[in-house]
């Protein structure tokens, strides 16, 4: 393959807190002579990014503009609230809403939760970024409500987090614009769907229409009939076997002179 027939790279967009590392490893392994780019972005401008063109799919939080977007959910994330590791929280494994009616909770311009109402008192301001928020955590100023791995990815020595219980939930997805699900689009459901490596798209595999079982032997009776006509009436029928198969063996001797009577003529007259 000469330089300008290489294919076009798979530009696959993420947003911070996803991991597309297991999926790119798949797509190498089985598509290694197409590029994959990886094209990070906040979670606010990623349905920009994709309806730009800027990349092909990409891993997102939900929900998505629909139905302009067709989207896979691959999974659902426990939500934490991040806390300085000595605040009274960090003493219990997990929590509600309702622990935190006290508490400062910042809610970042970037937070990807559906909340109707926030937990927890309000914040003096809201942070642009889930980071910026992270940082005013450890200055003990408040506490943070986030997905456990944006907790993760933001993760410092001073900070742990605890799940909460009763709160909205983030669920990440794979998402492209419908109006231009490609080739290499469908080989990367099927990645992230977990077909193998011969079963692409959703296609039967080549050479599946010889790998139909094959009929059995017809049934002896059925096979019978069909090959002999008569011959199965004779079995059924007894004594009127004279007009199926066994006809033809009556008429045969009638024809060459079977039977007692042909036996008869067959004799050389005695003369007298």
């Amino acid at each position: 393959m000469t330089g300008s027939e290489a294919p076009s790279p798979f530009r696959l967009a993420y947003v911070p807190g996803v991991t597309p590392a297991k999926w790119v490893g798949v797509w190498r392994e089985r598509l290694p002579d197409v590029p994959l780019e990886l094209v990070a972005v906040s979670a606010a401008e990623a349905q920009d990014v994709l309806r730009g063109g800027g990349a092909d799919a990409g891993l997102v939080r939900l929900p998505v503009d629909r139905p302009y977007f067709s989207a896979i959910p691959l999974y659902t994330e426990t939500t934490v609230v991040v806390v300085p590791k000595d605040h009274v929280i960090a003493a219990v494994d997990e929590v509600t809403a309702a622990d935190l009616a006290d508490e400062v909770v910042f809610h970042p311009l970037d937070d990807t939760l559906g909340w109707e109402r926030p937990p927890g008192r309000p914040g003096f301001e809201r942070p642009a970024t889930t980071g910026d928020a992270v940082e005013l955590v450890a200055a003990n100023v408040g506490l943070l409500v986030v997905p456990q791995s944006l907790a993760r990815l933001h993760h410092r020595r001073d900070l742990t987090y605890r799940t909460v219980t009763d709160v909205p939930q983030s669920q990440v997805a794979l998402s492209w614009p419908e109006e231009r699900t490609t080739d290499a689009v469908e080989d990367f459901i099927g990645i992230v769907r977990g077909r193998t490596v011969n079963s692409t798209r959703g296609r039967r595999p080549a050479g599946a229409a010889a790998e139909q079982p094959k009929q059995g032997p017809r049934r002896a009776a059925s096979g019978t009939g069909a090959g002999t006509g008569g011959g199965a009436r004779s079995r059924s029928t007894g004594g009127a076997s004279g007009s199926g198969g066994g006809g033809g063996a009556a008429k045969g001797a009638r024809r060459g002179g079977g039977g007692a009577q042909g036996a008869r003529k067959g004799r050389p007259r005695r003369r007298s």
